[in-house]
């Protein structure tokens, strides 16, 4: 957690950063990013000159060769532990004219924050404001693997809050669920082929740090992890610095955060790579056919870009590979050929597992589109027995505009401290969601249709044309009245008739 005088150090930056004529959200997260890269390349040289003290040997991997620039700066200077203490003028000028140039023909060593920086451009205008952000940055503990990764969700919740490229934030407790939900595995190779600041790749690494800490201890998970696990792909160049710095931030020393478009691009490289794909991609209209992957067309024939990120999901999965993904309500029932052919794909010739639809207010304040999350299993082989559907009506936070808390933060999420009361329940589905899934082949198949989640045979969902929609299967709970038998009815008419001609006689006589 970030403290509340780290936080608000954040805050005045970001302030000073409006006030100095920076107002665009994206460009202050750039900028500090760049720092921050700035800041690791010199903790990474350090590493690497105490273990040519402690082995008595030349350093191996410089990041910082010996000798000057082109501008006569001795390569030295232009690391953070010695400009942080240059004053802010002098500081202002390593900086800008000789730390930036490095940067970017940094190039291609090795990882893939490296590769994107290429095209870092120097934008802080003012020598004070840059003092301030590299000294705010210098107090951040950056061995603290959760310090430093909560302060640059806190930044990019920045970007949300500012309401530029929330499309590109998907709520963090709702990527918890889904990765709670697929349960990452330390042999896994995770993909998200809409990465943008790679939200989903950041989770389930924490996610098998905390349930599978065991693999840290041997040499080959430990490896595959930082180097083999994780893939995204974006075709916007911020969004790929930002989400390599991301997952740098978050302990991940080399995932693989390339550009690539995901849809108009073959993707026979990549075919059958990935055990686990986690994604909410951009469903933003049509393509043309001309721009689109021959590969996917192959597998629907379509320019609805909902329905093209599906088939490349399934192109991209092993035999066996998982997927929990995100899409718009539309795909669930849709009547287009493409829309019932997808459909009957993932029913028939995989394996389809779980429908969960999310509150319509889940993506609020940018999008107010109703979606769901698909959960399902490639196989090439069919599989489908019953689907389970989850009915989700709270998240924990109210789904107005505002999106505020509705719990303590302790009982937010799909694992809170402890268990809900059946109040805190109707405002966080989310642990309730999780463990029925768990039980979706067990005691969930004989749980009625008018229950929270039920799941519904193979056979019925065929039967109505493979729609998707909860609503199509739900039942509702009628309450049952119990009537009076006629007989009792005309007793009661006839004693009610008996009681007003009494009644009007009484009156008779009181007028006379």
């Amino acid at each position: 957690m970030l403290t509340g005088e780290l936080r608000s150090q954040v805050d005045a930056i970001w302030n000073s950063f409006w006030s100095g004529g920076i107002s665009n959200p994206m460009e202050v997260l750039e900028q500090i990013t760049y720092l921050l890269f700035i800041r690791r390349l010199d903790d990474a040289h350090t590493v690497e000159e105490s273990k040519a003290l402690m082995l008595g040997k030349p350093i191996e991997n410089r990041v910082f060769p010996p000798g000057k620039d082109e501008r006569g700066r001795d390569y030295q200077e232009l690391r953070w532990s010695r400009f942080k203490n240059l004053a802010p003028a002098e500081m202002y000028t390593v900086v800008g004219d000789h730390v930036f140039p490095f940067i970017r023909n940094l190039g291609m060593q090795g990882s893939s924050y490296s590769q994107h920086m290429k095209d870092a451009r120097f934008t802080i205008p003012t020598p004070g404001l840059l003092a301030k952000v590299v000294d705010m940055l210098d107090h951040v503990p950056m061995e603290d693997r959760d310090t430093k990764g909560d302060l640059y969700e806190y930044m990019l919740g920045k970007i949300a809050a500012a309401g530029q490229n929330g499309q590109f934030r998907t709520p963090r407790h709702i990527i918890e669920l889904m990765v709670a939900l697929t349960k990452p595995t330390p042999k896994d190779v995770i993909c998200d082929p809409a990465s943008g600041t790679c939200g989903f790749l950041v989770v389930a690494g924490e996610y098998l740090r905390k349930a599978h800490p065991e693999l840290f201890r041997d040499a080959t998970a430990r490896a595959h992890f930082h180097h083999g696990m994780f893939h995204g792909y974006d075709f916007d160049n911020t969004m790929l610095r930002i989400g390599s710095m991301n997952m740098a931030l978050h302990g991940v020393d080399g995932p693989d955060i390339r550009y690539k478009d995901s849809l108009s691009e073959e993707h026979g490289v990549d075919e059958e790579q990935y055990s686990l794909i986690l994604a909410n991609p951009p469903f933003a209209g049509s393509l043309d056919y001309e721009n689109t992957a021959k590969d996917l067309l192959a597998i629907v024939k379509t320019k609805k870009t909902e329905l093209l990120f599906l088939a490349l999901f399934l192109r991209l999965l092993k035999p066996g590979g998982r997927a929990a993904v995100i899409v718009p309500d539309g795909v669930l029932f849709g009547s287009s050929k493409a829309h019932k052919e997808l459909r009957r794909t993932l029913v028939e010739d995989h394996k389809l597992d779980g429908v969960v639809s999310l509150p319509a207010g889940a993506f609020k304040p940018y999008a107010g589109v109703s979606t769901a999350i698909l959960l399902f299993t490639k196989t090439n082989s069919g599989g489908t027995e019953h689907v389970w559907f989850y009915d989700m009506q709270a998240d924990g936070w109210s789904l107005d505009d505002k999106r505020q808390p509705l719990l303590d933060e302790s009982k937010l999420g799909p694992a809170p401290a402890s268990a809900l009361t059946e109040a805190e329940h109707a405002k966080n589905n989310l642990p309730d969601a999780l463990e029925r899934w768990a039980k979706r082949d067990g005691t969930e198949t004989s749980r009625p249709r008018t229950a929270q989640s039920f799941c519904v045979p193979k056979a019925d969902i065929a039967a109505q044309g493979y729609d998707l929609s909860l609503n199509r299967y739900k039942e509702v709970v009628h309450e049952t009245v119990e009537h009076e038998s006629p007989l009792a009815i005309l007793a009661k008419l006839k004693h009610l008739e008996a009681e007003i001609q009494a009644g009007m006689a009484e009156l008779e006589g009181l007028l006379k």
